[in-house]
């Protein structure tokens, strides 16, 4: 038998340490070469480390939630191979996966002494959560595949506790309160947040919008639409509105390079849609929106916000963005003031859609009214700007034929 150390490989994009997000292995586990070893958050992404050499696991370094610096020692592996020939061997490489950009891991299969472990990235959280190891928990869902209700028998059952939250000191939460750590997705949200609204100078303006025709439009194109066509929700027309309103003012479709203090402007619109999911909020990325017409736009929200939500996102399709869109559908209140999606420099906010009375022409009128809250930096765009980007945005939407191909 021999030693194998390795150590935090280079996870790309210059970083310097990792997080620790989840193992998938504990002490004493026989695991084959490729088989997972554990999830690793960088800024960028949540990637699956893989073992690089077969053998059991005598060793583990480092606890969920902990950043641990590339070059150091990770798991300590007792192998009978070549691969594990002199003992103290260092590796730092081996085979990653990246599963997103901040976006949890996708179902996969973990080849560990205990079996092969089924899960959904939601179940996987949750089990993080509660801190159960999921190797030790059977499943009662198709092919073994662990549900959520496997959890709370699980989690009241000795010896289901990870290794990672077992190994370190316990903890007292006062009656009828739960801990949950901070790590993962949830924790690159709360620093992009932070350092959002700590770095820049937001000013928000609210403008309403009579969308009465466009839910006139809407429903008629719903109607005549193909089978299987993506539903015509007011988010592609609103995406459409503010590609056309872009031309006009680039300054907003724009990102600021600190490290450079440089604002790079875009000609191309690549839209980020700020979409919920099981994991925490992501911002899947639509490319070159300015291309594409509102059914082409539909179709392509619908794909990848279910890719967000399904944890199938590549990285490229969740970076890059120049200005994003969020809402929070039928939540969407009377007014909102989102946070700007950094390194972006404005991002408008869709509130929900209701039926109002008005006053038009001197009469009072029932128009369906909706409004959007929008936020700016500050630093590089100027309060008329902003509005009037708003106000370009509405004079679409209230016109939406403008929006439309000729054949519609």
């Amino acid at each position: 038998m021999s030693t194998y150390i390795f150590k935090v490989p280079d996870l790309g994009e210059g970083t310097v340490t990792s997080e620790i997000v989840a193992w998938h292995v504990r002490v004493g586990d026989t695991v084959a070469e490729d088989a997972p070893l554990v999830e690793m958050a960088t800024e960028k992404a949540v990637v699956e480390v893989t073992a690089p050499v077969s053998g059991r696991i005598v060793a583990l370094h480092g606890e969920l939630g902990d950043s641990v610096a590339v070059g150091s020692p990770l798991v300590v592996f007792e192998t009978a191979s070549a691969a594990g020939s002199s003992a103290g061997q260092e590796s730092y490489s081996t085979s990653v996966t990246a599963i997103a950009a901040a976006v949890p891991v996708a179902e996969t299969g973990v080849a560990v002494s205990s079996g092969r472990v089924r899960a959904s990235p939601a179940t996987r959280r949750r089990a993080r959560e509660a801190g159960v190891n999921l190797t030790s928990v059977v499943g009662t869902g198709p092919g073994g595949r662990i549900e959520a209700h496997d959890l709370g028998a699980a989690a009241a059952a000795p010896g289901t506790k990870s290794s990672s939250q077992s190994s370190g000191p316990a903890s007292n939460p006062a009656a009828g309160t739960q801990e949950i750590k901070v790590v993962g997705v949830r924790r690159v949200i709360a620093n992009r947040l932070s350092e959002s609204a700590r770095t820049i100078p937001h000013f928000a303006y609210v403008e309403e919008v009579d969308v009465t025709l466009l839910e006139a439009v809407r429903q008629r194109l719903n109607a005549s639409a193909s089978s299987g066509a993506a539903p015509l929700t007011y988010l592609p027309f609103i995406v459409a509105a503010l590609t056309r309103a872009l031309a006009q003012y680039p300054q907003c479709n724009a990102q600021y390079d600190t490290e450079r203090n440089v604002i790079v402007r875009h000609s191309a619109v690549h839209v980020g849609i700020a979409t919920q999911t099981p994991d925490g909020l992501k911002v899947p990325v639509i490319r070159h929106a300015e291309q594409l017409d509102v059914r082409a736009l539909a179709a392509q929200i619908a794909r990848v916000a279910d890719s967000a939500r399904r944890g199938t996102c590549t990285r490229t399709e969740l970076t890059g963005s120049t200005i994003t869109v969020t809402s929070l559908g039928k939540l969407g209140g009377i007014a909102s003031t989102p946070i700007i999606n950094l390194p972006e420099v404005a991002i408008i906010g869709i509130n929900k859609a209701l039926d109002r009375p008005m006053v038009v022409n001197g009469a009072v009128v029932i128009r369906r009214m909706m409004n959007l809250s929008s936020s700016f930096d500050h630093r590089f765009v100027d309060g008329y700007d902003g509005a009037a980007l708003i106000q370009a945005v509405k004079a679409l939407l209230e016109q939406p034929e403008q929006l439309l191909p000729l054949d519609d």
